[in-house]
């Protein structure tokens, strides 16, 4: 026996604690699913082990999942012969809440607006299922041993702000978790009491893919010399007795490998929320089977909602591999790429190695064809879904979407097919890349977009002045991922993408004679803001605005170098050029005092106020706010 040691809980985590333990009052029984999920996860674990180290399970490999109930003392005890966890893994595992980040969970909860209740979907997102077993229970013992390990270990935690745990001599491999039960409420249901668990499971976790057992009271009928009879041969009192039995209580069909017609949406629903630890109803189900020269069962889910942890790197992809039924791996990113990782579901290839390791899956054909196959599935799922339950994903999964465009050339044209973008004219609605060339007017070549954060500071740029003045259409993009997007995607459909922000636009020519006109204006105002700008040139975007900042046609735009300054990470430079609206009555001003004295000091001021009006145009921050304001105040108190 180790030393036992107790350890506080985190201050977030304890809120946490707080938030389960005093929430989903109407969804108590989830914590049955969420460890019976975690039992088989704990199997699968070790049944991918036993490939390579069979040596570490020979002493039991007829793996199963047990529940027991205890009326008297109000225990649920449940028991797994899986993986099992080091000291160590307990605590980063059970000792720690949501190795993922416990600090996004609250982030979560702020967005969602449910700072007091905490939902069945978050709960399967985070991955704090061991957690909702607070929902109903006073204290929590877990004892586990890992495979290959000499000892145990025991955890225990009654959820109030500390955890004990120690090492102990434990014969079997495995978990047992025991729940010490919480007094029920009034319309509580009895965790104590067998059917009602035996429904709990059936209705939560019929298709785990490992027998769950419990030892059940049952009625035989009585041996025919047991039974008392009367003299006329009819039984006199009871002709059935009790006795316990082991009885499985999940069916374990795969159901993959159901004919699709034969499989319920409610079927389904559950298999979804048992492989993907969601609770939100799938928004589409593709369940195929491919028949060749090799043949394989495909069933595959599109989520409603998208993780919490959609773009962290070490986010799990949703795919699970199968061979004859026998799990092989989850997280397989070799199944889809990443950008649809998002997407849960079962792959069961008979002809695949059951000793398959990620090196061999990597160069199997028929993993790169299977690969193929599920991707053009995904698609046409996509493009056939009906315009509003497309948006309900788009609106979900559309950054992730996108970040195919720039890793998978194969299927890039496919992808630009199915994004979606607000524009200067679809009045808040989205438009395709389609629509948009359908709409374009008869004299525009190109396709135009403006990158930037928010949507009514684009719509409203100065930049897009002269396009709105041509009628054009211009894409208006917020997601930081469409700077990579527009790198990659240069056109579509033989019309080029074109930044309203960057090169020369080519819808407007400036007068050659007032080029001449304001050009010695212009070099002064270059020499002026030679620290600031690349050049001071006239515009072709401006109509109505006095000055603008645009960039070279390959250079970076100012929303790309706002994220990577963001980021953290060191980006040169960024001289841009600043244009001005030579039309504009304050630069008929400037030229004239500009002719009449080019040493008067107000000469300086003026180039400051040009080039922070264009700066602040763009949503940008200003280096000097008081200078400008000052300058602001000074030109409006001569106004006046």
């Amino acid at each position: 026996m180790g030393e036992k040691q107790t350890h506080q809980f985190k201050t977030e985590v304890q809120q946490l604690l707080r938030l389960i333990i005093n929430s989903l009052y109407s969804n108590k029984e989830i914590f049955v699913r969420e460890l019976i999920s975690n039992a088989s996860d704990a199997i699968d674990k070790a049944r991918f082990k036993e490939q390579t180290e069979p040596d570490l399970f020979s002493d039991d490999t007829d793996f199963q999942i047990r529940l027991a109930v205890d009326p008297e003392k109000k225990t649920f005890t449940i028991t797994d012969n899986g993986i099992g966890m080091t000291l160590d893994e307990v605590n980063d595992n059970i000792g720690t809440i949501a190795k993922s980040g416990t600090a996004a969970f609250m982030e979560a909860l702020e967005k969602s607006k449910k700072e007091t209740t905490l939902t069945p979907e978050l709960i399967g997102q985070f991955g704090v299922g061991f957690y909702s077993a607070f929902i109903v229970a006073d204290k929590i013992c877990l004892e586990t041993r890992a495979a290959g390990a000499d000892k145990g270990v025991r955890w225990e935690s009654d959820g109030q702000g500390t955890y004990s745990i120690e090492e102990i001599d434990k014969t079997e491999r495995g978990t047992t978790i025991t729940l010490y039960l919480k007094e029920p409420e009034e319309d509580d249901q009895d965790f104590t009491d067998e059917y009602t668990i035996q429904h709990i499971v059936k209705k939560h976790s019929d298709f785990v893919t490992y027998p769950v057992i419990m030892n059940l009271e049952k009625s035989e009928p009585l041996p025919e010399n047991e039974i008392i009879k009367d003299k006329d041969g009819k039984p006199i009192g009871d002709t059935f007795k009790k006795v316990r039995k082991d009885e499985t209580l999940n069916s374990m069909k795969a159901i993959w490998a159901q004919p699709k017609d034969e499989v319920t949406e409610q079927e389904h629903e559950e298999f979804y929320k048992h492989i993907s630890h969601n609770w939100d109803k799938p928004l589409a189900v593709i369940h195929n089977k491919f028949e060749g020269v090799t043949e394989y069962d495909v069933l595959m889910y599109i989520p409603s909602k998208a993780p919490f942890d959609l773009f962290r790197p070490e986010r799990k992809h949703g795919m699970q591999l199968y061979c004859k039924r026998v799990f092989i791996m989850d997280d397989c990113k070799e199944l889809l790429p990443d950008y649809l990782g998002f997407v849960q579901g079962v792959v069961d290839a008979p002809d695949l190695n059951l000793n398959v390791s990620r090196e061999i899956l990597q160069e199997d054909r028929l993993v790169r064809n299977i690969r193929k196959n599920l991707v053009k599935r995904v698609f046409s799922t996509l493009e056939e879904m009906d315009p509003e339950k497309y948006e309900e994903f788009y609106n979900e999964f559309g950054q992730a979407l996108k970040a195919g465009i720039p890793t998978d050339f194969t299927n890039k044209e496919r992808i630009a097919a199915l994004l979606r973008y607000k524009t200067t004219k679809s009045e808040g609605k989205y438009v395709t890349l389609d629509q948009y060339i359908g709409n374009m007017k008869e004299d525009q070549k190109d396709i135009y977009y403006i990158t930037g954060e928010n949507l009514n500071s684009l719509m409203n740029s100065p930049l897009l002045e002269s396009l709105k003045a041509k009628d054009y259409e211009v894409l208006l993009m917020v997601d930081p991922i469409d700077e990579w997007v527009t790198q990659s995607l240069t056109e579509y459909k033989d019309k080029k993408l074109k930044s309203a922000e960057k090169g020369d636009l080519d819808v407007e020519k400036v007068d050659d004679d007032k080029k001449n006109e304001y050009s010695a204006l212009l070099s002064f105002l270059k020499g002026k803001l030679e620290s600031h700008v690349k050049d001071v040139v006239v515009s072709n975007r401006l109509k109505d605005s006095v000055s603008c900042l645009s960039g070279d046609d390959w250079g970076m735009s100012a929303y790309m170098e706002k994220i990577l300054k963001a980021s953290g990470q060191k980006t040169p430079e960024q001289k841009r050029v600043m244009e001005v609206n030579v039309n504009h009555p304050v630069m008929e001003k400037i030229k004239q005092i500009f002719e009449t004295d080019t040493t008067n000091p107000v000469l300086t001021d003026y180039a400051d106020l040009l080039f922070d009006i264009a700066v602040i145009s763009e949503g940008g921050k200003l280096d000097n706010p008081s200078r400008f304001s000052k300058l602001m105040g000074d030109l409006m108190a001569k106004a006046i």
